[in-house]
């Protein structure tokens, strides 16, 4: 039995309602179709299909199976496109979410230009900071920053992500550059309020009496705390203080000479900026180019330099 043939005739018939239709499409007998159908069953050991003189009925099996089937014969499609010559372009709707803040500085500005390489996908791009369930919730990938919980979903780590204590120069200028991370205690730091997320506080590695080293959590304090990240980022710059942030909140800052980083020899691992997507054996061309093309942008150091995007 030829199964991919077998495949496109099952679907052919669930989809036009009956084997006369699906024969007239291949230009075959209806009794050939008839012969694939009941070869596919025996194979398979269930009944896809009830039968009549007058209509089709799909069994349950036969329901999930014909979901099954159009995917495959969809990612079948697509991979023999995309070595074909010339290939073929990647099309459908693309559902992506990302966190607030990274979204509108390091996704939102690749969106349009995704789309300008591939002009028959169409994109939506969720902003938010909660955890979406992308399966219930019907998005075909993520891109996430900091450690992933467990979960079914399949991760690809696009780049490190660290976090960093930064002041404008001209505040070190006047209060002092820490020298340890107590040394903060003694300095206006700018936090996330108390209902925010980052409940434990700014992470250090410091050395331990064993003579290695340990990460610590210190909750230093100031006149000024805030529940949005972007606030403390923008009162940083505005010479407020100390805060501690994402390097790719803050490394055009850097490197521009905005901001100045301290305490970096205490500065804790880095944790991940990642690509998670639903367990699945193929995914549709348009999110596999997706993700190459994050994955592209996402490994260059200049690109965390330029700021957004």
């Amino acid at each position: 039995m030829d199964k991919l043939k077998a495949f496109e005739t099952f679907v052919s018939v669930a989809t036009k309602g009956s084997l006369t239709a699906a024969a007239r499409t291949e230009g075959v007998a209806p009794a050939i179709i008839g012969r694939r159908l009941d070869a596919l069953e025996e194979h398979l050991g269930v009944k896809l299909m009830v039968r009549t003189t007058r209509r089709i009925t799909l069994t349950h099996e036969g329901s999930a199976f014909l979901e099954d089937c159009q995917r495959l014969l969809a990612d079948v499609a697509n991979a023999e496109a995309s070595v074909s010559a010339g290939g073929v372009k990647a099309s459908g709707h693309l559902r992506i979410t990302a966190p607030a803040g990274f979204g509108r500085r390091h996704v939102a500005p690749l969106v349009p230009r995704f789309r300008e390489l591939h002009p028959d996908v169409t994109i939506s791009l969720n902003l938010s900071d909660r955890v979406v369930d992308l399966a219930a919730e019907g998005f075909d990938c993520a891109v996430r920053v900091g450690d992933l919980p467990d979960s079914s979903l399949v991760s690809v780590r696009m780049a490190d992500n660290r976090r960093l204590c930064v002041a404008t120069p001209q505040d070190l200028a006047r209060h002092g550059t820490p020298q340890q991370p107590s040394d903060l205690l003694q300095h206006a730091c700018l936090t996330l309020s108390s209902d925010a997320s980052q409940t434990r506080g700014w992470a250090f590695r410091v050395p331990d009496a064993a003579g290695g080293h340990e990460v610590v959590h210190l909750r230093p304090g100031g006149p000024l705390d805030c529940s949005d990240g972007q606030v403390l980022h923008d009162w940083c710059l505005a010479g407020y203080g100390i805060a501690w942030r994402s390097t790719w909140e803050v490394e055009s800052e850097i490197q521009a000479g905005r901001l100045v980083a301290v305490l970096e020899d205490f500065a804790a691992s880095p944790n991940g900026i990642y690509v998670v997507f639903p367990q699945r054996k193929h995914l549709p061309l348009r999110v596999r180019l997706w993700i190459e093309y994050l994955r592209q942008h996402y490994g260059q150091s200049e690109f965390w330099q330029r700021g957004s995007g």
